[in-house]
């Protein structure tokens, strides 16, 4: 008589008993099942690393970056070029403000205003008169804003003993000073035929017909001084404003990053504010050379001798203190939108710059 296997002691089988270990499953280890979930566990602990390596950069990426004057120096030329875009069309009605004659006795002023000298310009002129003379800071501001920006980096890491260094708010004032300083070289004979190219469209007699053909006139006229005339003035502005500019732009950012967060990961609208605000600021210190600038640059030569001291006290002596602050309305509409689309050029170009070339 046959015994029943599980008459000679063993379990009884069940229906629902695991089958047999197969023979893939032997020669892959020591005879243990390798079970369905495995692979399974293994794409999660992958997922698993690659998430922590990217959290790993992430987190490298979140740490300040060395000051580099180099990559200040491409990404505040794109930075410069999206200013001028922008802020053009209102800094043509501030010179227009600034330069008009003044009324003879019972007249009225050529413009009574900021939106009157925008309408005028329109009407006679068109949208192109509102661009007059774009040619000459889009062919300065490139070199202009990256050499600015260059400074400010160049003056930010000489401050510095340590790369990790954080430096105090006046410290960054004096890095922008030093901007203003470098600049100038620019700056000064690109306003200079700005401002003439300008002021022509509104007097109705062409002189220059571009900026190349005023640049010549110019040197042929005075030669290299004709051409650079107004830069002691352009220093008086350029200087304490570039100061104030950084200096309010790197304080608003700092206020505005959220607590836990890196400054780095400003939001664009707050970056938009932040530039927009350094601007008005900027302005704030600058108005009252840069109406001095532009009636000088754009004098009949011998006019004022004695330079600025001249053209302060005949402003003061005819117009008043006021006279300062002409076309404030006009710089403080451009200052805000202008500025904030130079940061946020400035911004993207440098997260580009740092994303590319790393180690630049």
């Amino acid at each position: 008589m046959r015994i029943a296997p599980s008459a000679r002691g063993s379990p009884p089988v069940s229906q629902h008993a695991p089958p047999p270990v197969s023979r893939h499953a032997l020669r892959r280890g020591t005879g243990v099942k390798v079970s369905a979930r495995a692979p399974r566990l293994g794409a999660l602990g992958l997922c698993a690393g690659l998430r922590s390596r990217r959290a790993a950069a992430a987190a490298m990426a979140k740490q300040p970056q060395p000051i580099s004057p180099v990559k200040n120096f491409f990404a505040g030329g794109f930075g410069g070029v999206c200013l001028v875009f922008v802020g053009h069309p209102l800094d043509t009605i501030k010179v227009r403000l600034q330069t008009q004659p003044k009324p003879q006795a019972g007249q009225p002023p050529l413009y009574s205003g900021t939106f009157d000298c925008f309408r005028q310009t329109l009407v006679r002129e068109g949208v192109r008169g509102l661009y007059k003379g774009m040619a000459a800071p889009i062919i300065g501001v490139t070199p202009m804003f990256a050499v600015c920006f260059f400074g400010f980096g160049l003056g930010k890491k000489l401050q510095q003993r340590n790369p990790d260094d954080i430096l105090t708010y006046p410290q960054l004032f004096a890095a922008g000073m030093l901007s203003g300083v470098f600049t100038t070289a620019i700056m000064a004979p690109g306003e200079r035929i700005k401002c003439l190219l300008q002021i022509q469209a509104a007097s109705g007699e062409i002189k220059y017909g571009g900026p190349m053909d005023c640049a010549k006139q110019l040197y042929r006229e005075a030669g290299i001084r004709g051409i650079y005339k107004g830069t002691v003035l352009t220093l008086m502005r350029d200087v304490p404003a570039s100061g104030m500019y950084f200096m309010t732009y790197e304080w608003l950012k700092n206020i505005l990053t959220p607590e836990g967060k890196s400054v780095s990961d400003l939001s664009v609208p707050r970056i938009l504010f932040a530039g927009g605000m350094a601007g008005i600021f900027n302005w704030a210190v600058a108005i009252p050379p840069d109406v001095l600038k532009s009636r000088f640059q754009t004098a009949a030569p011998g006019k004022y001798p004695n330079g600025f001291r001249d053209v302060l006290r005949e402003l003061i002596r005819e117009e008043g203190v006021s006279s300062l602050y002409k076309g404030f309305t006009a710089v403080m509409i451009r200052a805000f939108p202008a500025n904030a689309a130079c940061f946020l050029g400035f911004e993207v170009a440098m997260k580009f710059l740092n994303w590319t070339a790393p180690s630049l």
